[in-house]
């Protein structure tokens, strides 16, 4: 197992661009996933190579939150203060892969005890969910790449699928706009010709899908992998490569945090200095403080508009 090396927190300062951000690293780990930060301040995140899920308070103290994590990936707290996450999905680089039992699961945050929400549909096990997203009803949605399908969670437990192949490629990151009305979803498909973009959807109130667009398209570089969502529906997507890691994929889509409008358009690049960037997500007591997950690092910054816990 690769032993992880905790760091003391670091400030780096961007002058690639005049309107960039004082960015700062939280914490250093060995491969960070996940984000997702509760009422109190504190960020839980993934730490994908060492099977972990990682707490750093609100205070700046790392911790381990639980091991033997069963390869999770994304995370979200929920408004009950429980923690969901998606687990199993194969996790692969060089001479290196894990792999653990696809679900996705529901963690009391008080007792620790985990409940098990999904981890097959109509009988077929579920191929490796990895990242989920809610919106206003409590209803969870939630992507499984390999499948490739998109799933929805009733309050009920009922299990629905609401998206799948051949309309979909390979979806990774999820999000709900602020009026329930549009589930947007991330392509993350780096083969040869593959769907690179945020797709976005109307979204019916019964949860259903319908009328889909090109939202934002990165090809032909990397596609965004994560993305989080303020409360004027602005997308913030972690989208891009410094180096090439033998795929189809160039590098014309820079690396960092991409903020998109609701009309689609590029309102802002926040630039990251570290590959590979995966995921972000709102929180602070004002909910305008973006955690970065990219590499080993969980980077920090603040933002203008309040975001959502989505």
């Amino acid at each position: 197992m690769i032993r992880t090396l905790l760091l003391a927190c670091a400030v780096v300062t961007l002058a690639a661009q005049t309107t960039a951000p004082k960015l700062e690293i939280a914490t250093t780990v060995a491969f960070t996933e996940g984000p997702t930060v509760d009422k109190d301040g504190n960020v839980y995140f993934t730490e994908v190579v060492n099977q972990r899920i990682m707490k750093l308070s609100s205070a700046g103290q790392l911790s381990v939150f639980r091991e033997n994590s069963n390869v999770s990936n994304g995370l979200l707290l929920d408004p009950q203060g429980r923690l969901i996450a998606c687990e199993g999905a194969n996790f692969e680089r060089p001479g290196f892969k894990l792999s653990g039992k696809p679900r996705v699961t529901r963690t009391d945050m008080k007792t620790g005890k985990i409940e098990i929400l999904a981890e097959s549909y109509q009988g077929k096990p579920l191929t490796g969910p990895n990242d989920v997203t809610i919106d206003g009803q409590g209803r969870l949605y939630f992507t499984d790449p390999g499948g490739p399908a998109i799933y929805r969670i009733d309050v009920t437990g009922k299990i629905a699928r609401i998206l799948s192949a051949p309309d979909i490629q390979r979806p990774n990151g999820i999000q709900v706009s602020p009026d329930n009305r549009t589930l947007y979803f991330i392509e993350a498909n780096s083969a040869q010709g593959g769907a690179r973009m945020i797709r976005a959807y109307d979204l019916a109130a019964d949860g259903t899908v319908s009328k889909m667009r090109v939202h934002y398209n990165f090809y032909p570089g990397r596609s965004a992998d994560g993305m989080s969502i303020d409360t004027a529906g602005n997308l913030y997507a972690s989208a891009g490569l410094m180096s090439s890691r033998g795929t189809s994929e160039t590098l014309d889509t820079k690396t960092g945090v991409y903020v998109i409008s609701p009309q689609g358009k590029l309102l802002r690049f926040i630039p990251v200095p570290e590959d590979l960037i995966t995921n972000n997500a709102f929180g602070g007591p004002d909910m305008k403080t973006l955690y970065v997950t990219a590499g080993k690092n969980l980077y920090k910054f603040r933002v203008d508009i309040a975001g959502l816990p989505r």
